[in-house]
């Protein structure tokens, strides 16, 4: 055997998981707690914080199936609420925009390094701006095109990194919807940009199906740590919301730097 084919052995070898190890197992479940937690609190952040977590344990390819499940299903339960309608009526041209942007819109290639560097660090400013307590102004009349405006840019940027929050979120944001009503919207949001973004991409049958077990652990573990993080929330003064929301960005965009 040549020493090419013993390093690439090698490497199989090393993104096989022992899924029946307890310290494995206790991993997962602390990292989507701790991400639920963050997704219950802000409305967003689980899969770049459960993918940054499980990376220093796990291959990053059993990262990301394990990651999956947890994040749709969390998404399902934040569209959850009594403002649908409202919001509908109101963010339509935004969703119409994302769903177009995400399907259409040209982009060099999927997941690029610079294109992630980019916005990160555009996520990092923006946190920044939003601790020091700079806001944007409410769009008023303008927020139709806007939101249409904003959709398609969310769109374009999702299909080149994989991650929905901008400008989506600063756009709703600058609506200064009631906090419930913002997590639902968000919820909303990243579902149709999931969606989108699978049908883009073929659909997720490529993905390596993971552990059973893991895969129950880390969708039980998301859920709790995200009701724990909603009680939290409501609990939350509007300013210290607001502030942890900006956190959130400041810690996605870190994240994504660091990777």
């Amino acid at each position: 055997m040549d020493a090419a084919a013993g390093r690439a052995d090698h490497a199989g070898m090393d993104d096989i998981v022992d899924w029946m190890n307890w310290g494995v197992l206790g991993w997962v479940a602390g990292s989507f707690v701790l991400a639920g937690f963050v997704k219950g609190v802000a409305g967003m952040g689980l899969p770049t914080l459960a993918m940054a977590l499980l990376s220093l344990r796990l291959p990053a390819a059993s990262a990301a199936t394990l990651m999956l499940l947890p994040a749709l299903l969390t998404n399902v339960a934040q569209c959850m609420g009594r403002h649908g309608g409202v919001l509908l009526r109101r963010l339509w041209p935004l969703w119409l925009g994302l769903v177009l942007g995400t399907l259409f819109a040209p982009v060099p290639g999927l997941g690029g390094g610079s294109a992630q560097r980019t916005l990160g660090a555009v996520l990092a400013g923006y946190g920044l701006l939003g601790l020091a307590r700079l806001h944007l102004p409410a769009p008023g009349r303008h927020a139709g095109w806007l939101g249409l405006l904003a959709g398609a840019l969310g769109g374009a940027l999702s299909a080149a990194t994989g991650v929905f929050v901008m400008p989506l979120v600063p756009y709703l944001q600058a609506l200064q919807l009631a906090r419930e009503a913002l997590i639902q919207a968000l919820g909303i949001s990243f579902m149709l940009a999931s969606l989108a973004l699978a049908a883009r991409l073929g659909g997720l049958e490529a993905a390596a199906p993971p552990d059973a077990a893991a895969s129950g652990i880390a969708l039980l573990a998301a859920l709790a740590g995200m009701a724990l993080g909603a009680r939290l929330r409501q609990r939350l003064p509007a300013a210290l919301f607001q502030r942890a929301l900006h956190g959130v960005f400041l810690l996605l965009g870190l994240l994504m730097l660091a990777r």
